[in-house]
């Protein structure tokens, strides 16, 4: 048997899709998937039991300008897109209701897979957008539900994306794109194939630098990508390398009263990323006769993150004397205090108020390998293809966090305060903020940077899958997998030493999760033109360090990730129920529907401190619970080609519970003065959960105006959405009591009726992209945004601020923080190809 070379290079492309076939398996599309992450022998998609979307090289650059971000918020259905930290580089990806964010503290729920190497980072499970350079990106896959074969942190979902290659980007080429908010992309790119066709090579550059739209809110980017690849007629290896060096400014969350006629304004500032990264894999696969195939991968991953964050200072102290003042132990130097009766009616304690620079430095290596067998072999004569494979994970975390504090005369404090055995309560200011809201770290009441967290982590994870799936004859076929994972976790706190009886607050801990997770489908296809089909699957995600670093709401943490003790939490298991239909009504128009139900057992989220709108802890809630209905229409009319989608996602508390929310106007009222209930919110089975719109619309639409020139526009539509701290669903904007239901003595001071809406409205928002072939190797493009600049935010979440809107610092106010949505911007570019140009496969 004489394997084709064409069918290896396709086979060997993709780390979770596959477009060469074997005889046993054969299909008229090319669309043909793998069943896990690494290449193998693939199975044409009619067969498989869910609606998986493809994003091949072809669509990507049929839309001018775009990033792999915008292409799924554009197009994909089920999937929306908002700027959590506040920078176009740094996107939050939500699909079914589950995230793939870059930010600490959100409930994570995708995997993210690049060539085959799961790239979610160990601490915290993220997904750093900004290292994933999009220049280099292939293809993609979008491959929905709980499916256990592709490993941890699979709840809802997982991203497969691959990179390009020589073979399918062949020459030289420079691209420059420029406009709205001076940002400046340049980017050069060569690849190709030796003369014997043995050996194929590719390698770019891009730099990108932008001032950005808010204020104070620049960003630069250089992201290198390069790939080396020699093949045999039955053996293909790839060596790919990703390095990148980001600086991200991204101001988040902003108090609605700041935002009024300008929405470019910030809270705090700065707060600036680092993401140092340098990415290593090597994938193989070999054939060894025509029904079995090898393959496998092995990768290093080396990851420096380093953060500088301005920001509010609060911190609540009990009466106490020459003690430790607060059970959190986070300063333990504070001493000699004695707080009296303070504006809030609360007798135990009081609050000291301020600004801090908080920084922190995270560096994590990740070393792993993965292998796999593939026998598309008939069984008991009908035809069959079983894949049986392991892999192991490990990593070590090193992290440290630091803060340095200057406190305001703006707080409580009745008594006397030292810290270090220095006085410092007669020396206090309220000039803590510069005019551009950066701390002021020099003068009265600096205190020493000291460090609140120091921990090493090593986390490991070893595992064993296998899935078969079986025709059971032309139109019925049934798949069936399994996969257990074994992951250990052992936190070393450098800080604070060991767990003792007298050392309660060490973050030093070991523990370890496993389980097998299931799956099952089954697929009917009628014809080659129908397929139905319904599946059942399980995973798992173990808790991170963080996490379980940041566990105890008598120790809570400070966000991004200081941390305090840490009570064991349970892994997150997700079960999911699809079901849908796929077909074409005629040669040129397809069209899909699907339903699911998705369960989160022992959900993990952070949630607030009493008192706090920056500390809080992890905890598992119970069941969430996740229900929704994809629509999908596409097609193509002579030069005219579009497609159009409609998602409806539920996504609900699935058991009451009790959360904490300082701002809620539904929050419990006790007239007692030391009472904490007055922070509790009552969560009901049923309510919303936050930031996820039930409704959201797609139409693109594409026309080839002549053969070297196409107009394109994509209209998305979504539904309004529940913020964060009214996850009861509950909480009336602009009341007397916003803070306290009943209006009690125990509700916050400061101007309760500031507090905004529990809810942001629904947008809607429309696109423009154009590319024009000039000829001789030269093309145009331009990208126009916001079009009709739509007023829309596109998070929100109940908080507090000391800043009125003029932005002085003053008194805590009660407020929305929101995440304002672009503006109307605009882009042009062009791009020079010679010596073969770059072709999209």
């Amino acid at each position: 048997m004489k394997i084709k070379l064409s069918a290896i290079v396709a086979l060997a492309l993709a780390s979770s899709v596959s477009l060469g076939a074997a005889e046993k398996f054969t299909t008229s599309t090319i669309n043909v998937y793998s069943a896990t992450p690494l290449p193998s022998i693939g199975l044409p998609l009619n067969i498989v039991p869910a609606n998986i979307q493809i994003a091949t090289p072809k669509n990507i650059n049929n839309q001018a300008g775009v990033s792999l971000a915008d292409f799924m918020s554009n197009n994909l259905q089920s999937v929306s897109v908002s700027e959590m930290g506040g920078n176009p580089w740094q996107p939050e990806i939500n699909f079914r209701g589950y995230s793939a964010s870059p930010l600490l503290g959100m409930p994570q729920g995708l995997s993210t897979f690049v060539d085959g190497v799961r790239v979610n980072e160990p601490f915290g499970d993220v997904t750093l957008w900004d290292k994933i350079p999009n220049f280099a990106i292939g293809g993609m896959q979008l491959i929905p539900g709980s499916n256990p074969l592709f490993g941890l942190n699979t709840l809802g979902g997982s991203i497969a994306i691959q990179t390009k290659s020589g073979r399918d980007a062949r020459g030289a080429a420079a691209e420059f794109e420029a406009g709205s908010w001076d940002r400046q992309r340049y980017l050069a790119e060569y690849g190709g194939v030796s003369k014997d066709g043995s050996v194929d090579y590719y390698i770019g550059h891009q730099t990108i630098k932008e001032d950005g739209w808010r204020q104070f809110s620049p960003s630069r980017l250089n992201q290198t990508f390069g790939k080396v690849g020699w093949q045999s007629e039955s053996t293909k290896l790839d060596l790919s390398y990703i390095g990148t060096d980001n600086n991200l400014i991204g101001n988040g969350f902003t108090p609605e009263h700041m935002l009024s006629g300008d929405r470019d304004q910030i809270h705090t500032r700065p707060d600036f990323t680092n993401n140092y990264y340098k990415h290593l894999a090597l994938n193989g696969s070999h054939w060894v006769n025509n029904n079995v195939m090898l393959s496998g991968n092995a990768y290093f991953r080396k990851s420096n993150r380093h953060t500088r964050n301005g920001d509010l200072y609060e911190y609540d102290i009990d009466n106490r004397v020459d003690g430790d003042p607060d059970a959190t132990g986070q300063h333990d130097n504070y001493s000699t205090l004695i707080c009296g009766t303070n504006p809030g009616g609360d007798a135990d304690g009081c609050e000291i108020v301020g600004s801090a620079m908080n920084r922190t430095k995270t560096k994590q290596n990740n070393y792993g390998f993965t292998g796999q067998v593939t026998f598309n072999q008939d069984l008991m004569g009908k035809k069959n293809q079983f894949i049986v494979g392991t892999g192991f994970d490990y990593s070590k975390i090193k992290f440290s966090q630091t803060e340095h504090v200057r406190l305001s005369d703006a707080g409580e404090l009745d008594g006397t305060l030292t810290y270090n055995g220095t006085r410092i309560d007669n020396a206090l200011t309220a000039d803590v903020f510069d005019s551009t809201r950066e701390p002021v770290l020099s003068g009265t009441g600096v205190l020493a940077p000291t460090q609140t967290v120091g921990l090493t982590g090593k986390q490991w994870t070893g595992s064993l899958f296998a899935t078969d799936t079986l025709s059971l004859n032309d139109k019925w076929h049934l798949n069936a997998g399994a996969r257990y994972n074994y992951t250990k976790v052992d936190n070393d706190d450098t800080l604070r030493g060991g767990y003792t009886a007298t050392n309660t607050k060490s973050l030093t801990a070991l523990d370890s999760y496993s389980r097998v997770n299931p799956t099952l489908g089954i697929t009917h296809t009628p014809t080659d033109k129908l397929s139905v089909f319904a599946s059942y699957s399980e995973s798992s995600r173990a808790p991170t360090s963080i996490e379980l670093g940041c566990s105890n709401p008598a120790n809570p943490c400070l966000l991004p990730s200081a941390m305090a003790d840490d009570p064991p939490l349970k892994q997150v298991v997700a079960k999911t129920y699809d079901f849908g239909v796929r077909g074409d009504l005629t040669e040129s128009i397809k069209w899909n529907a699907s339903l699911y139900q998705a369960n989160n057992h022992n959900d993990i989220q952070f949630i607030r401190a009493p008192g706090s709108s920056s500390r809080g802890y992890y905890s598992n809630v119970g069941q969430t619970l996740r229900r929704g209905l994809d629509l999908g229409l596409s097609g193509q009319v002579d030069k005219f080609r579009w497609n159009t989608s409609y998602s409806f996602i539920r996504a609900t508390f699935d058991n009451g519970l009790t959360l904490l929310s300082n701002p809620n106007s539904s929050a419990l009222g006790d007239s007692a003065a030391d009472s904490d209930d007055r922070n509790n919110i009552e969560v009901s089975k049923g309510s919303r959960l936050p930031g996820i719109p039930a409704h959201q619309l797609k139409l693109r639409g594409q026309y080839q105006v002549t053969p070297d020139w196409s107009i394109g526009a994509n209209l998305v539509a979504f539904s309004s959405q529940y913020v964060m701290g009214n996850e009861n669903n509950k909480h009336v904007a602009n009341t007397a009591d916003c803070t306290n239901g009943s209006g009690g003595a125990g509700g916050l001071r400061g101007n309760d009726a500031a507090c905004g809406s529990g809810k942001i409205s629904g947008y809607t928002v429309v696109n423009l992209d154009t590319q024009y072939n000039i000829g001789g190797g030269w093309k145009a493009f331009a990208k126009a945004i916001n079009i009709f600049d739509q007023n829309y935010y596109v998070a929100g979440r109940l908080a507090e601020t000391m800043f009125d809107a003029s932005g002085n610092y003053g008194s805590e106010i009660k407020s929305l923080g929101l995440l304002p949505g672009a503006p109307r911007a605009g882009w042009i570019g062009v791009r020079y190809e010679f010596g073969g140009a770059p072709e999209a496969k």
